[in-house]
């Protein structure tokens, strides 16, 4: 078994406050991170924001602030809203801090070397909300299916080109090979699909006459280097590429979460990228879906996109960790609804979770417990545990977990030990109980890290309420 795991998350374009949508995958993240660490593999967690382009100009603009005036009075709103989720990560970058740029700039250069970029001409449409290149066939009546709202501009300037079909029959080639490189797999089948109707080559600056916030393109100083092209490289300069301790440890990366409205540039413009200059690319690239927020898209115009500060002091970051990490199914649009939040947090955390805990404990303070075989623990399947984590089956593995807990709440009925005062019994139940912790301990960490202090303590004793009812 390998003894090291680097995870990355999509960094953040910094036009708008953090709000649930972006905070999924990185809780995802953030529970793979901590399922391998307690697997005893040194990790590397990634997560970060996005900071040029026009979209950040424009947004800067309204504020009345300049581009880097702006990123640095939000990007600390990201970060903060990571640590009020309990998210443990090893570094937050930003793709203005100085080491991401001057190594984005080493790259281009070695790309240069490898003869993979030329000078052209870009004629073609472009969605601004996206940053993004797109065709007449990304279009849906007309508009960008992740932009409706916005009018796609059409752009024609002078612009330098990375080869990108030169790298069509290798990426195929790749993606035979490499099974799990694109998952859930039904959206690899929609990637291999597009990429087999051919790709064309990609422009990798604008003009800074055009569009002036991003970062130099070192072969020419009339250009500045496309924002995409930049932000993918962070995976690299996040970890010290090309002479870092960390990026001979960590690299290749062995998951990558995304979006969908980011699949392409993840799996097809980045493997290319890193083939250029002789890169292995990620093992895993897994695309979460979207979420609404009670029925409706998150929008900053709808006036829905709760602050994750909010959400945090009014649910707790274990519950809305666990929630959805428990009510969707990864990869699958989903909707975060505070009442099916407050039915879950009731119903699962409080009533089950909550309540054996605390009988348990309050048994233990009166009787106190004897060593013996624990009976109770054998019926749980770990393996199988073990296997849907690999599959990324998140609510699985809660389910798993939460049968067992039902599982121990019977085990208290059907041998009352309130009357008998087992001891044997309750030495069971509090190992049992240990176990769960520790498999629950990457989901809702700090509730985990109560309930295993509370247990492996000399004199256990029934202590506060773990989750009091909403």
């Amino acid at each position: 078994m390998e003894k090291k795991f680097y995870i990355t998350t999509a960094i953040d374009y910094l036009n708008a406050e953090p709000h649930i949508g972006h905070a999924y995958q990185k809780i995802i993240a953030d529970v793979l991170a901590r399922w391998n660490k307690a697997k005893g593999k040194e990790v590397f967690f990634l997560t970060g924001t996005d900071e040029h382009g026009q979209k950040i100009a424009n947004s800067a603009r309204e504020q009345e602030k300049k581009p880097k005036e702006f990123v640095d009075w939000l990007a600390p709103k990201f970060k903060e809203s990571w640590k009020n989720l309990n998210l443990d990560f090893n570094r937050f970058i930003r793709t203005t801090d100085k080491d991401h740029q001057k190594k984005v700039k080493e790259f281009v250069k070695l790309m240069g070397k490898k003869g993979d970029l030329y000078k052209g001409k870009y004629t073609g449409l472009y969605c601004e909300g996206c940053e993004a290149y797109v065709t007449e066939k990304d279009l849906v009546n007309g508009k960008c299916p992740f932009h409706p709202n916005r009018a796609v501009k059409e752009l024609s300037e002078e612009a330098y080109f990375f080869k990108l079909s030169k790298y069509e029959k290798k990426l195929l080639d790749f993606y035979k090979e490499n099974k799990r490189y694109i998952l859930p797999l039904f959206r690899k089948k929609e990637i291999v699909n597009r990429v087999k109707e051919g790709l064309k080559d990609l422009n990798v600056t604008r003009l800074k006459e055009n569009m002036s916030w991003g970062i130099d393109f070192p072969l020419d100083d009339k250009y500045i280097i496309y924002v995409w092209y930049e932000a993918l490289l962070n995976y690299l300069t996040g970890l010290g590429w090309p002479d870092d301790e960390n990026y001979k440890k960590f690299w290749p990366a062995d998951v990558e979460i995304l979006g969908i409205d980011n699949g392409w540039f993840h799996c097809v413009i980045w493997p290319a990228m890193l083939m250029s200059v002789g890169i292995k690319p990620a093992k895993t690239i897994l695309i979460n879906g979207f979420l609404t927020f009670n029925g409706q898209k998150i929008s900053k115009s709808l006036g829905n996109a709760i602050s994750i500060e909010k959400l945090v002091r009014k649910y707790g970051a274990d519950t809305i960790r666990y929630f959805v990490c428990r009510h969707f199914v990864f990869g699958q649009d989903g909707d975060f609804s505070e009442q099916a939040l407050i039915d879950r947090h009731n119903n699962e955390l409080a009533n089950k979770l909550g309540n054996l805990v605390s009988r348990v404990a309050g048994l233990i303070e009166g009787n106190g417990v004897e060593k013996t075989e624990n009976k109770l623990l054998k019926k749980f399947n770990e393996k199988k545990i073990d296997k849907l984590m690999e599959n990324y089956e998140f609510d699985k593995v809660l389910n798993e977990i939460f049968a067992f807990v039902d599982k121990c709440n019977e085990y208290i009925q059907n041998k009352k030990p309130w009357e008998t005062g087992d001891k044997k019994i309750l030495y069971e139940l509090k190992e049992s109980i240990l176990k769960i912790a520790e498999l629950l301990w990457p989901f809702i960490p700090g509730s985990a890290e109560k309930i295993k202090k509370q247990f492996s303590a000399k004199n256990i004793k029934k202590g506060e309420i773990l989750f009091k009812k909403i």
